[in-house]
């Protein structure tokens, strides 16, 4: 999704002042000076840069709970600028020593953001792990709101959208008294957006957008804006995204926000590519480009060059599309990398809290009984006290076997529909639910898209480096799957090393797409394992039900004709059949490295 270029730091403006909203009348004391700069940050960003000047030539009259509130101050402007390791200095040193709770709540969710930034997700995610274990205890209103903000962004980006909801509807409802629902409002969107339930109508996406412009938040009201194109965009309507796109622009350029300045260059690219004006397009895209910076991997840039790309491709241009194609598979593969990067720490963190967790509980539990054993050698045990120790371990034993048992029923069906090895669908269970999916979305009239995948010279693979790095590639392939696939999207393992995907609620072009980027990926991941790398590589073929129709049987031979196609051609690379049948089939990547 788009939104990690679109909403990145959002988190980071959702830093609520003691006070109102707007900024109050200019007063004398120093705590209230504080105040109002902080309340001014994000409406009159060049007023708070005065204001933290002024702060600064009086802070030796400053209080000593004045000057951390100054020193935040400092760390969330360093944070705005980019200046990302200089604000995790300041704000972990407000942690580390400020007195005030919230003062201190407030710069933890700061680090949180200031630390997915810089792609340190690991520590990012276990600061968020805690935060959310430690939520009930925040009663302070603004810590709350500021925690809840942070917390819903970040579980959005690591692929959990409707823990991000939860949160952000936590953070509607815990909203200070005076304060604008804009910024949660946001963060609903912001997790709808990432688990793909928006349109260009969605009642959520345009309240946001109109209370944002209302309460004169433009940085949010233009993100909410930014989303609305890309849903106009998907839904093929270029001459409705270009108009809201020429509307929200004056609004964009008078607030020099840098990401919503290259998106904007992105997204007109992208519009009149699909509007068919080549010339526009490749403006729009030079422009994006001309943005970026040495190193920089973001959504803009994967789509500039995709566009150019094509246009030069069109052209007869080969050599310059080469070039451009070099550039866009950089990106493209590093956005891929560091989304999985983003779900693997969050994983990882959560994974360590647990275990922390039991570990405390279970050594308190020892000292429990280590406490009863001393209390038990001290006297003699009472018969009515052995009378209920006995019935509570038949009772326990009984809970016990009801607990064994009812792992054992959910463990055998988990065998009777799923591959022992990879843990994912087998044939007939695939099958058997692909049917039952295919009825629905004909029901509803809906897209989707069969895949067949087969890895290539899988044989070789287990021929020189034995069964078990073969299974250890298998299981690698299915969880690089996992990473591309949606939540209705299903999974199978059709034998040996083919597998199925049927691609719900997905149009032939997105599905070709999606299908690339599983093929990319793959061969951009290769297995490391015992100091061994194993390279590996598939050939993908693919059905629409467009072009085919609704009945498995025609898509499964529709796919199988492509994927054999596809191995062929020269192996590594997707093909579709375009007409639904099996003799006629269109490569739709050319072959890489």
């Amino acid at each position: 999704m788009r939104s990690w270029l679109v909403l990145v730091g959002l988190a980071l403006w959702a830093q609520v002042p003691r006070g109102h909203a707007d900024p109050a009348p200019p007063v004398a004391s120093a705590g209230a000076r504080l105040a109002q700069a902080d309340a001014i940050r994000t409406k009159d960003h060049a007023r708070f840069v005065e204001m933290l000047g002024e702060l600064h030539r009086d802070a030796a009259g400053l209080g000593k709970s004045e000057k951390w509130y100054l020193r935040y101050l400092d760390g969330w402007e360093a944070n705005y600028e980019g200046l990302y390791p200089e604000a995790e200095a300041i704000v972990r040193d407000v942690i580390a020593h400020a007195d005030d709770a919230t003062l201190s709540t407030r710069a933890t969710a700061m680090l949180m953001n200031n630390l997915g930034e810089q792609g340190k997700y690991a520590e990012a995610y276990a600061i968020a792990t805690r935060a959310a274990e430690t939520l009930p205890a925040v009663t302070d209103p603004f810590a709350r709101f500021v925690l809840l903000a942070n917390l819903s962004q970040m579980l959005t980006f690591a692929g959990q959208p409707e823990l991000g909801l939860k949160y952000a509807d936590m953070m509607l409802k815990a909203t200070p008294a005076g304060q604008s629902p804009c910024q949660a409002m946001v963060q609903q969107v912001t997790a709808l957006e990432g688990s793909r339930q928006l349109t260009s109508r969605s009642p959520q996406l345009l309240n946001t957008i109109d209370i944002c412009k209302a309460d004169r938040q433009p940085i949010f009201a233009n993100t909410m804006a930014l989303i609305l194109v890309d849903r106009l965009f998907e839904e093929h309507k270029p001459v409705d995204a270009l108009a809201t796109i020429q509307r929200i622009k004056p609004a964009i350029q008078a607030s020099q926000y840098f990401p919503h300045i290259i998106s904007l260059a992105s997204q007109r690219a992208q519009i009149y590519e699909q509007m068919g004006n080549a010339a526009e397009a490749r403006k729009a895209a030079l422009e994006t480009i001309a943005m970026g910076h040495p190193g920089d991997v973001n959504e803009a840039l994967r789509f500039g060059y995709r566009v150019l790309y094509s246009i030069e491709k069109a052209q007869g241009h080969y050599a310059s599309a080469l070039n451009y194609y070099e550039h866009y598979v950089v990106q493209d593969q590093g956005y891929l990398r560091d989304a999985n990067v983003r779900n693997v720490a969050y994983e990882a963190a959560r994974q360590h809290f647990l275990a922390e967790k039991l570990e405390t509980e279970g050594l308190s539990k020892e000292n429990r009984i280590l406490r009863l054993q001393q209390a038990f050698d001290g006297k003699a045990v009472e018969a009515s006290r052995l009378y209920i120790v006995m019935m509570s371990l038949v009772l326990l034993s009984i809970i016990f076997w009801m607990v064994r048992i009812k792992r054992s029923q959910l463990r055998f069906k988990g065998l009777s529909s799923c591959d022992g090895l990879t843990g994912i669908f087998h044939h007939q269970h695939f099958m058997s639910e692909s049917e039952r999916a295919l009825r629905a979305l004909e029901k509803r009239a809906g897209d989707g898209c069969l895949v067949f995948l087969d890895l290539d010279d899988f044989k070789q693979v287990n021929d020189t480096h034995g069964h078990a790095v073969g299974d250890a590639v298998l299981k690698h392939a299915v969880a690089i799957f996992k990473g591309h696939l949606r939540k209705g999207d299903l999974l199978g393992r059709l034998g040996g090393e083919e597998f199925g995907m049927l691609l719900m609620d997905t149009p032939r072009l997105q599905g070709t797409l999606a299908a690339e980027r599983i093929r990319l990926a793959l061969a951009a991941s290769p297995l490391v394992m015992d100091e061994v790398v194993v390279s590996f590589s598939a050939s993908i073929g693919l059905a629409s039900t467009d072009m085919t129709g609704y009945d498995l049987q025609s898509l499964c031979r529709a796919s199988d004709a492509a994927l054999y196609r596809a191995k062929r051609m020269g192996r590594n690379r997707v093909v579709i059949d375009s007409l639904g049948d099996e003799t006629t089939a269109v490569s739709t990547t050319p072959r890489t490295a």
